[in-house]
């Protein structure tokens, strides 16, 4: 991707290191189980923003019938990149990692400022906050092991920039364009939440059982990855190209397959239910990501009466 005439974004933070357990849950998970334990939350982003225990029940009811269990507003703080917040504090976008999630997250800004304007309104961007092994968010405890997630209760994206790592290394899901898609999908979830989508989900859900409250969910999930085409189709360059360059698609889509429920489902040794879904299928996943990379109009992605 052409993002390497962008500034770093001055929304970013390094939170430091902390305690933790790593992508492996902790230690606790070995093989598949804890790969896939770790890395669903991780690669989808986090219900609502925060709060997993519905995510992870699903999981762990998956993991735990296939025998592998027992071996993804307001009121934080941001800082502008490369200052610290106090002495000897860690320095956002100090690393080919950080940096590359900084530019992403710039051109998010540029992109979702443009549509908010186009509409009238004002765009609030959120943060982007790094840690390692382990930090607190407004929505409680951040660990490696939840992967890249969005907290509305403080509009700030997290992330442990190893999990990139993880994201080639054990999905296959390799290139500067997936590691772009996840945190535009997380960038997603906050557009859900400035909106108020965000709201209108957790009251749907409330009035719904289980497995109404899995479907409205798959569609807010399959809307945040919409949203992250939005902003790969219509993002440019300072000097005005387009940032994806050929490949670039391809790399998001084997990315968006990689974490459909259906594939990390088999990969846990279960028949995909489609009562459990709490993200979409692959095809879904890349179908709303291809719908936003084809329409460039957040309007086309209402998930929520298709």
């Amino acid at each position: 991707m052409r993002l390497d005439d962008f500034d770093p974004s001055q929304n970013a933070r390094d939170l430091g290191t902390g305690s933790g357990g790593g992508f492996g849950g902790g230690g606790g998970g070995s093989g598949i189980g804890g790969l896939l334990f770790s890395l669903l939350p991780m690669l989808l982003g986090r219900r609502l923003g925060c709060g997993t225990l519905a995510i992870i029940a699903v999981v762990g009811f998956f993991l735990m019938n296939s025998g592998i269990l027992g071996s993804l507003m307001g009121g934080g703080t941001t800082s502008p990149a490369g200052q610290t917040e106090a002495a000897g504090a860690a320095r956002a976008c100090d690393t080919a990692e950080e940096l590359f999630a900084c530019r992403v997250l710039t051109s998010t800004e540029q992109v979702w400022t443009q549509q908010f304007q186009a509409q009238g309104q004002q765009y609030r961007a959120p943060s982007l906050n790094f840690f390692r092994r382990g930090a607190q968010s407004g929505c409680g405890a951040a660990q490696s092991a939840m992967g890249p997630f969005y907290c509305p209760a403080d509009q700030g994206v997290y992330i442990d920039t190893d999990f990139f790592a993880e994201l080639s290394q054990r999905f296959g899901a390799a290139g500067d364009a997936a590691q772009a898609y996840v945190i535009a999908h997380e960038v997603g979830h906050h557009i859900q939440t400035v909106t108020g989508v965000a709201d209108q989900v957790r009251r749907a859900q409330a009035g719904t059982n289980e497995a109404g409250s899995n479907r409205i969910q798959v569609a807010m999930e399959l809307q945040a990855d919409c949203y992250a085409g939005v902003w790969a189709a219509t993002a440019r360059t300072p000097s005005g190209q387009p940032v994806l360059e050929p490949g670039d698609v391809e790399e998001a889509m084997q990315a968006a397959h990689a974490i459909g429920d259906d594939t990390l489902m088999r990969q846990a040794g279960q028949s995909p239910v489609e009562s459990m879904f709490t993200h979409g299928t692959s095809a879904q996943r890349q179908q709303w990501l291809r719908r936003g990379l084809e329409t460039r109009d957040a309007r086309q992605c209402n998930t929520f009466q298709e």
